[in-house]
């Protein structure tokens, strides 16, 4: 009764949110949450005033995920009115007018690295109108962009997935190292496979195999920096990799390398400005080198907006609140408890870059008060139904953690743990992707089930970071069926009720990701 009891709130939200009418994130994961509270108190007789402070520490903690989305969505919205989006998807345009070339640049390269900015469904949301401009299909280039937009997803939002979806499972720095490193390698095996399937769906493999050099290429030089950086750090491979990817990319298609150049090529037209480019890409210079200089530890920076040397103190009823100097806001004690919230306001990457980079951004394009207040009342528009969502998340794994060895997550690591024994592996990363999948997001998925994936290494006896790589290479995989970024790009792109066929194409790229993964698992296990 009690792993059936523990299983019942993620069986039913599985159900609620894959059967023929789904039920929405923002009605499923509540009312989760909600039925996670009544067996834990019904049930499992856990503290009500201790749950009570799980709950309100969850809410809270909705924070940092939705201020990163807000802000990255808001500099996308001043990118569209300012005009600057559209000079970009111009000069994408023509570098060249190999498909090839265009796909990989826009779809990978370049959705590479807005997914290491912002995240959230945006890459797919930014590359898909640009590439339907060029004149691809519409069904298979939100096919492609679904697709290609996984393998950076890990290290998406500057690392949100990582850093903050692991957050919960009190790991050491060194540890929390390892799964990044790992994560990195496996998605950088995986890209040698994913993207050619992607440009399958869109273009005839004669074509692939005629470019196939600069297919290679163009993925290498993204993997690459992006495998190179996540030796040090767990914020920027996504960002430094698409970025150092976006330029050779370009460099390498300009001379034609690796490529079966088409005879109309001579004829590019070349008619956009320069200047005009260069201040169309500023703002996402200024985002990488703010995010540089405000998180390499040997400036200085980095520990001035993590000082929790406080400022302001005091206590009430239901806890201890402080804010520190550098406006780190905490709440500790809440309702007499050990559990406490933190919420960095300069460091998350929310105010500082993305706020920030927009207001260098409304004079630089002389953007009108109008244009600005469509782009701030577009970004609150977008973020009520994603909120809700991730404070029913959040609150739901709270819950299924509290009670430590009798809780429903550790009684639920136990059961698969007993199940499948050190074979876990190579199945380890499906649960990431069933976690994203019903989600929306990989920094859920995270928060979901990486509590579960810990449990079970640590009860079979596998590597925690293997596994827990896992969990964050599956989360992105789980980005090419998650249903919310395929109704997010089918709206945009204008596709209505294909859903379920977009998602029957996009399964097949997500199972070879996942043998990849497999494979991964068997190979490391054996040289472990």
């Amino acid at each position: 009764m009690p792993i059936l009891l523990s299983a019942l709130p993620i069986l039913l939200l599985i159900w609620a949110m894959t059967k023929r009418r789904s039920v929405p994130s923002h009605f499923a994961l509540p009312a989760t949450a909600l039925l996670v509270a009544v067996i834990q108190y019904g049930y499992f007789e856990a503290d009500g005033r201790l749950m009570l402070a799980n709950s309100m520490a969850g809410i809270m903690s909705v924070l940092t995920p939705i201020s990163i989305v807000a802000g990255a969505i808001l500099l996308n919205r001043v990118l569209f009115y300012s005009g600057a989006e559209a000079i970009l998807s111009r000069w994408l345009r023509s570098v060249s007018h190999n498909k090839v070339a265009q796909l990989m640049i826009i779809g990978w390269a370049f959705a590479f690295m807005i997914e290491g900015a912002s995240g959230f469904g945006t890459p797919a949301a930014i590359a898909a109108p640009i590439l339907i401009g060029l004149g691809f299909p519409v069904l298979p280039v939100a096919i492609l962009t679904l697709t290609m937009n996984s393998i950076p997803v890990s290290f998406g939002a500057v690392g949100t997935p990582i850093w903050f979806g692991l957050s919960g499972l009190s790991l050491t720095q060194s540890t929390l190292s390892e799964v990044a490193q790992q994560t990195a390698m496996l998605n950088m095996l995986a890209a040698f496979v994913v993207p050619v399937i992607a440009l399958r769906f869109v273009i005839p493999w004669r074509e692939i195999w005629s470019n196939l050099g600069f297919i290679v290429l163009s993925i290498l030089s993204c993997t690459v920096p992006y495998v190179l950086v996540a030796q040090w750090n767990l914020e920027f491979p996504a960002l430094i990799g698409g970025a150092v990817g976006l330029v050779l990319s370009v460099i390498l298609a300009t001379h034609g390398v690796g490529l079966k150049t088409p005879p109309n090529d001579q004829n590019i037209e070349k008619s956009l400005d320069s200047i005009e480019v260069l201040k169309a890409l500023s703002p996402f210079v200024l985002l990488i080198v703010i995010l540089l200089l405000t998180r390499l530890p040997n400036l200085g920076v980095k520990a001035w907006l993590n000082s929790t040397m406080p400022m302001w103190q005091w206590t009430v009823a239901i806890g201890e609140f402080e804010v520190s100097q550098s406006l780190v806001i905490g709440w500790h004690e809440i309702l007499g408890t050990d559990i406490s919230w933190q919420y960095k306001s300069l460091y998350v990457p929310a105010l500082i870059p993305f706020v920030l980079v927009v207001l260098v951004c409304v004079p630089l394009f002389r953007m009108s008060s109008r244009q600005v207040i469509l782009a701030i009342g577009e970004t609150g528009g977008r973020l009520r139904l994603p909120c809700v969502s991730l404070i029913g998340a959040l609150v739901m794994v709270n819950l299924m953690m509290q009670g430590e060895t009798s809780s429903p997550m550790f009684l639920l690591a136990q059961t698969f743990a007993q199940a499948l024994g050190e074979s876990w592996a190579y199945t380890a990363a499906l649960l990431g992707a069933l976690g994203s999948f019903f989600s929306g997001s990989a920094t859920v998925s995270n928060l979901t089930f990486g509590g579960i994936q810990l449990g079970i290494a640590e009860s079979v006896g596998l590597p925690v970071s293997l596994v827990l790589a896992l969990q964050s290479a599956g989360a992105a995989m789980g980005n090419m069926v998650c249903i919310n970024n395929i109704i997010a790009v089918s709206t945009i792109a204008g596709i209505r009720n294909k859903e379920g066929v977009i998602i029957k194409r996009t399964l097949w790229p997500m199972l070879a990701y996942a043998l990849v993964a497999g494979l991964y698992s068997y190979a490391y296990l054996w040289l472990y």
